[in-house]
């Protein structure tokens, strides 16, 4: 077995162990999901990472969750007078949740030492995995964070940490995707510079939309002004109601009419980049896997866009919703695949040489 050989299979296995811990990421942002779009998320008043792997095993041990939720507001002034079954159906969502959480912390760290005692990573690579590992960790103190804003005061969890929660897990699933793309043996893609960056930048900006969306589901904003294209009765609100908020940036996270209207903003504006970074490349690149990807990305962004409208004009039931917050999972893994493939490529390329190159198999 040549040394190439055993270098490509090497790279194989950490790119396919890369690709499993991210699938396993999408599965626990979907379940996170439907936690919060069931308000289930505060069922669990304690954090145990360890001794919390076990659920209630017996009648006592469920009444003594159960008994610890009622003390808090949610279930004082919500829930009052739940049943039992019923609260072990918001209890499975959220301890699902969490499990999956720590499934994921332990496919990414029991395979990386693996890896790493077999010599099996890069140097520069193993740095950015163990920061990768490093800011997985924070996201389950985050997640704790999250969950005790709303057992005091609150009866949900504060808007600004489920943002910074969501945000912060969407962007490490995104730099999972990327490395691991980065690391196929795909041939790379002439492209400009200014190609390059705007599919970085409509990545970027999808990340910036999905913190956006999470401010709507904090505030349940997406319960109100249910109607499109107009929005309180014209397309862009009076600046008396978007901004009523002292100090103004308040309106930013707390108003339910500023949240939701800059989260339709930003949609537009993500869709009309899409489409013009759809024609960039077709002028300039004529084919290939680089059409291919703008193609699919302009396409899942406007499935989304149709989706949200629809989601918002019957009032977020729960498959809409859930459907939604799916569907953004996948615009950004194909914005992160295209961007990846793209950046992986020469730019300082003339049109000439990159039409050229468009003719080969892809």
């Amino acid at each position: 077995m040549t040394h190439a050989h055993t270098f490509d299979t090497r790279a194989g296995a950490v790119r396919a162990w890369l690709y499993i811990v991210a699938a396993l990421m999408v599965v626990t942002l979907i379940v996170g999901g439907a936690t919060r779009l069931t308000e289930s998320g505060l069922s669990i008043t304690e954090w145990r990472p360890v001794t919390g792997v076990l659920p209630p095993l017996s009648p006592l041990e469920w009444q003594a969750e159960f008994d610890k939720y009622k003390e808090i507001p949610q279930y004082r002034q919500l829930n009052q007078g739940m049943s039992i079954d019923e609260f072990k159906t918001i209890f499975w969502w959220e301890w699902s949740h969490r499990l999956l959480a720590r499934t994921v912390g332990a496919a990414f760290l029991l395979p990386f030492v693996f890896f790493l005692w077999r010599g099996w990573i890069e140097p520069a690579l193993k740095w950015q995995l163990w920061a990768l590992f490093g800011a997985g960790a924070a996201l389950g103190a985050v997640g704790w964070w999250m969950v005790s804003s709303g057992l005091a005061v609150r009866t949900s969890v504060s808007q600004y940490r489920l943002g910074f929660h969501l945000t912060l897990a969407c962007a490490i699933y995104a730099a999972i995707v990327w490395i691991a793309r980065r690391m196929t043996g795909a041939a790379p893609v002439l492209a400009p510079r200014r190609i390059q960056l705007s599919a970085v930048g409509l990545m970027l900006l999808i990340v910036l939309q999905i913190y956006l969306g999470a401010l709507v589901a904090g505030l349940d904003a997406g319960l109100s002004f249910n109607t499109w294209p107009l929005m309180d009765g014209s397309f862009i609100p009076s600046t008396e109601r978007l901004w009523f908020e002292t100090p103004a940036w308040r309106n930013l996270f707390e108003n339910n009419l500023t949240v939701q209207f800059n989260h339709r903003m930003v949609a537009y504006l993500v869709w009309l980049l899409s489409i013009a970074h759809l024609v960039d490349v077709v002028r300039t690149l004529k084919g290939g896997p680089a059409l291919d990807w703008a193609l699919t990305l302009a396409g899942v962004i406007t499935l989304q866009a149709g989706l949200g409208i629809v989601t918002l004009l019957y009032l977020a039931p729960l498959g809409l919703a859930l459907a939604h917050q799916a569907l953004a999972i996948v615009v950004l893994t194909v914005a992160v695949v295209h961007a990846a493939r793209l950046m992986r490529g020469r730019s300082n390329v003339g049109v000439a040489e990159i039409q050229r190159a468009a003719g080969p198999a892809r």
